[in-house]
């Protein structure tokens, strides 16, 4: 069949075919025309996100490697770095739940350790369907048991992550991983070929013909013939990739190595061709030196091969002896396979002959879109919300208790409980809290990371909500005393050759844009996913963010949990009414998606975020948590449940507003923080000289959590609800 005749089925609209013959003066033949197809899809080139990505900043005094590498890199201290990055791996994960997990937790290791890094800690962005449909149940149930399946057997922590279900995401799951890793400042190293003559050594498993064409499966929608592209998704072997993590490790301690580079999406034909064009050289690969798992693989299966566990070296020729001689005592592969050449070209040969020679610039250059932006018009419905358009509860106490008990809102840890957190033993603050702390061993410094997303807000206001996201996180990471540094994104989104999800990527986009200059949090990197849809409709339009933050004395650090009866625990936050619009509240006891969210004030954002961050640092603080989903009310729960301490709330809360909104409306800038009596004459000076709303919200203490005469209930109810087993009863008190 000629490459005329296959190009669609390989993805490539008619339009990109007349490019590629247009580039190339002659038609391609059916081997280039796949590499073509595989580094010109979405996953692979961003091609309709590209020019919307420029809008996002990417410099900061911190930053040591922005975008265009393997992963970001910030500065620490002390000579230290923090490698991080977050990815997707949604289709596979819908149709082969746990091995699209788990590969995903692999892919992302090594794009960590690509750039010379410890890989040390894993966090998870998680969304499904309702768990009460079987479907959703199920792929919940195998991707949580994939991410611990390979995080633990490798040994990197599961430290953190977020969770969340809403029927925009049956049979289109979100599954984002994010990992950091520990490098020293001066030995970062690059995926940028140089040195003519130099040899491309593969070091890992053997290849075999597993997630061949996965790039071009995770840029299509997701359709009834999904089931049948298992064959597109990989399978992971995690404690092979413990051996290449410690394999790779040595080799660049020792100096070994020009350049390193993962094999993830489109394997070696990804790997080479941007690394060749990074550096502008060309290289020369012989697949019949590639070594195999599997006979009679045809060039373009090992070219396209997403076999997992793999790393494309470039080495010295004095050195790849010894390469392949601490390879094999890991018990790895490890080939030449190539040589880096001055012509410019990714040139494959096959038999002694070249079965493929194109220019790596082009498929490194895939071509951008920008497309038609119109506002989506269900907009203008959902929107439309007033709070008389609904009745205030009769019993609060009901209201809490379902609520605690609902899978949005509910305790995380009975998913994070099958995840290895400690391993390393570097974890200082663990999951359940508003962001992961770790140390660095030898030091007092310390980081944390958190990974959030709103997809029911940036449904209702795609710029707002995207805003609203950073802030989140930078709230996060500031109510553990870390200071924010950086941010690594993964943005879900659904067709957009389809102009109102243009629109809702566009504006998601922009969001984050400002927040992040407000926040002085560049983007250092991340990832697209694009076409999340099905026959029931497009995914909320779901930008994740990846947070860090560094802490120059880890042991100055705080928790959302009461630690002591008869603290004082105070409000600290903007002076902004509540609302209910777009809140957890509404959705969950009046299964209402409506209202358009309040907007962020950004620069309050920050101003209360490093107040209260300062207050930690100074060590007047240890307790403390951010005001989110949930509002002022589900806040206090959670706190008083982490602490195995009660509460009593002072005044009341029905004062100047409905009751409801008072307690579980939502709005931004708003914390709690509870500490002794003592020292609450210095908190509240600190913060009337900030110019700070400060107000006593109540105090610790007892087995009871009170809030006026509205709610009354014991601590072991509160935790019966909350404390539910997501996996056990399909979301039946949901």
């Amino acid at each position: 069949m000629s490459a005329e005749k296959t190009h669609a089925t390989l993805g490539l609209s008619d339009a990109e075919y007349g490019r590629i013959v247009g580039l190339l003066g002659r038609e391609p033949n059916f081997l280039e025309l796949s590499l073509f197809s595989v580094m010109w899809s979405e996953h692979c080139g961003y091609k309709n996100s590209r020019p919307l990505l420029r809008r996002l900043p990417t410099g900061g005094e911190r930053v040591l490697q922005g975008p265009g590498e393997n992963a970001g890199v910030v500065e620490l201290g002390e000579g230290w770095a923090l490698a991080f990055k977050i990815e997707s791996h949604n289709h596979p994960s819908a149709v082969e739940p746990y091995e699209g997990a788990a590969t995903g937790v692999g892919g992302i290791i090594r794009d960590i350790l690509a750039l010379g890094a410890r890989p040390v800690a894993l966090l998870d962005s998680l969304r499904f369907g309702p768990p009460g449909e079987e479907r959703s149940r199920y792929l919940f149930g195998e991707v949580v048991r994939g991410v611990g399946g390979y995080g633990n057997a490798i040994g990197v922590p599961t430290v953190g992550g977020e969770l969340a279900f809403s029927p925009a995401y049956s049979g289109n799951p979100l599954v984002n991983v994010m990992c950091a890793g520990l490098v020293r400042a001066d030995g970062i190293m690059s995926a940028r070929a140089s040195g003519e003559g130099n040899v491309l050594v593969l070091i890992g498993s053997k290849t075999g013909r597993d997630g061949i064409h996965g790039a071009t499966f995770a840029s299509d929608e997701l359709s009834s013939d999904s089931e049948m592209r298992r064959s597109n998704v990989q399978v992971g072997d995690p404690f092979c990739g413990k051996m290449l993590i410690e394999c790779c490790l040595e080799l660049v301690r020792g100096g070994l190595l020009v350049a390193l580079q993962d094999m993830g999406a489109a394997g070696i034909t990804s790997s080479a061709s941007e690394m060749a064009a990074r550096g502008g050289v060309g290289v020369e690969l012989d697949v019949d030196e590639v070594p195999l798992r599997e006979e009679g693989m045809e060039p373009h299966e090992i070219m396209l091969s997403e076999s997992q566990e793999r790393m494309l070296a470039v080495v010295e020729p004095e050195k790849v002896e010894q390469v392949i001689g601490i390879a094999g005592r890991y018990g790895l592969v490890a080939a030449p396979i190539g040589r880096v050449a001055g012509h410019g070209e990714l040139r494959v040969i096959s038999g002694g002959e070249v079965a493929a020679s194109v220019p790596a610039s082009y498929l490194a250059d895939a071509p951008a879109y920008e497309r038609e932006v119109v506002r989506p018009a269900y907009l203008e419905g959902v929107r439309r919300f007033e709070v008389g358009d609904v009745p205030p509860p009769e019993d609060y106490g009901a209201v809490l208790l379902r609520m605690l008990s609902h899978p949005n809102l509910c305790s995380r840890r009975s998913v994070y409980s099958q995840y290895d957190h400690e391993v390393g033993t570097d974890t200082v603050v663990r999951p359940g809290a508003d962001a992961a702390v770790m140390r660095v061993k030898g030091t007092t410094l310390g980081y944390a990371l958190t990974t959030d997303g709103r997809g029911r807000h940036c449904y209702l206001d795609p710029e707002g909500g995207a805003a609203s996201t950073v802030a989140e996180a930078y709230r996060n990471l500031s109510c553990v005393g870390a200071r924010p540094l950086a941010v690594t994104d993964c943005l879900n989104f659904g067709n957009p050759e389809k102009p109102d999800a243009y629109y809702q990527l566009a504006r998601c986009i922009e969001g984050m844009a400002r927040a992040c200059e407000v926040f002085g949090t560049p983007v250092v990197g991340g990832n697209v996913s694009l076409y999340n849809e099905t026959s029931r409709g497009a995914i909320y339009p779901t930008p994740v963010v990846g947070m860090v933050g560094v802490m120059e004395d880890v042991r100055r650090h705080a928790t959302p949990a009461f630690k002591r009866e008869g603290d004082v625990v105070l409000a600290v936050g903007a002076p902004v009414e509540p609302s209910l619009a777009g809140s957890e509240y509404l959705e969950v006891i009046h299964g209402r998606v409506a209202g358009v969210p309040p907007e962020p004030d950004l620069a309050e954002e920050r101003r209360y975020a490093d107040l209260v961050r300062g207050l930690i640092e100074r060590g007047l603080v240890d307790t403390a948590h951010d005001v989110s989903g949930g509002g002022e009310v589900f806040a206090l729960a959670e706190m008083a449940l982490a602490g195995g301490i009660g509460f009593e709330y002072e005044g009341d809360p029905a004062e100047g507003a409905r009751p409801d909104v008072r307690l579980f409306g939502e709005r931004g800038a708003g914390f709690l923080v509870a500490l002794p009596g003592e020292r609450l004459e210095e908190v509240e000076r600190i913060a009337g000289d900030a110019g700070a709303d400060c107000r006593r919200v109540g105090r610790t203490g007892g087995e009871r959590f009170r809030v006026g005469a509205l709610i009354d209930l014991s601590l072991k109810e509160m935790e019966e609800a909350y404390g539910r087993d997501l996996f056990g009863d399909g979301g039946r008190s949901g």
